[in-house]
């Protein structure tokens, strides 16, 4: 039995709406999807972001305590080299007051004549050579005249050798030394400095942990006393 058209054009109607109904269906699951996708592209991008950043601002935070450490360091460096040199201008300052004061020791003739002498036995025993020249300061060669023979004579005595001493009466020790003299033999390839700051110098070297020792105390971070 053929349809009317009116038949016709509901059939077409509904099925137009079944169609439609299906495609608005179909956009709204697609919307779905595409917004769920959308969230989590979102959600992941947004996380890796947030990351990021919290890695950045930890890294700079890194860096401002590692820079914050760095400056105390060189900081407390500083401030340990500016004690240490206030200590050593201490420790400087009593080995110069020992020199003014070892200076005082040529004020007394009579002491310094035996100062003398000692001095020149020990390079003499120093030396172990059979012909020295001295040299002193120039207002000490009358002293030196002095004392030389008896020194001379305990030396041959102790070593059971003879020995010739020569004044150097040309060339001087400086007026600003201390006192004591110099021994050169060999043609000047063995020199004995026998002075009083020379003495004084290698006295320091041995006793220059004590004066720190006095002065501040012991330091219990240092392992050596030298």
């Amino acid at each position: 039995m053929a349809l009317s058209d009116a038949d016709v054009q509901k059939q077409i109607k509904h099925m137009m709406a079944f169609i439609e109904q299906e495609a608005n269906e179909k956009a709204e699951e697609i919307d779905a999807k595409a917004e769920e996708e959308f969230n989590i592209e979102k959600g992941r991008l947004v996380q890796q972001q947030r990351l990021k950043i919290m890695e950045y601002y930890e890294k700079k935070e890194k860096q401002v305590e590692l820079q914050k450490k760095i400056q105390s360091s060189n900081m407390l460096n500083q401030a340990r080299l500016k004690v240490l040199k206030v200590r050593e201008d201490h420790v400087r300052n009593v080995l110069d007051e020992a020199r003014r004061r070892l200076g005082e020791v040529t004020k007394n003739p009579s002491e310094y004549k035996e100062v003398l002498q000692k001095l020149i036995l020990q390079a003499l025993y120093q030396a172990m050579e059979p012909s020295v020249t001295l040299r002193c300061r120039q207002a000490d060669i009358g002293l030196i005249n002095e004392v030389l023979p008896a020194t001379v004579e305990e030396y041959k005595q102790q070593i059971g050798k003879d020995v010739n001493v020569h004044i150097d009466t040309d060339n001087h020790l400086s007026a600003d030394t201390c006192g004591g003299i110099e021994l050169i033999a060999l043609n000047g390839r063995l020199k004995v400095p026998n002075t009083l700051e020379s003495r004084l110098e290698l006295i320091a070297q041995q006793l220059v942990p004590e004066i720190r020792n006095a002065l501040f105390g012991r330091n219990v971070n240092r392992k050596f006393t030298d």
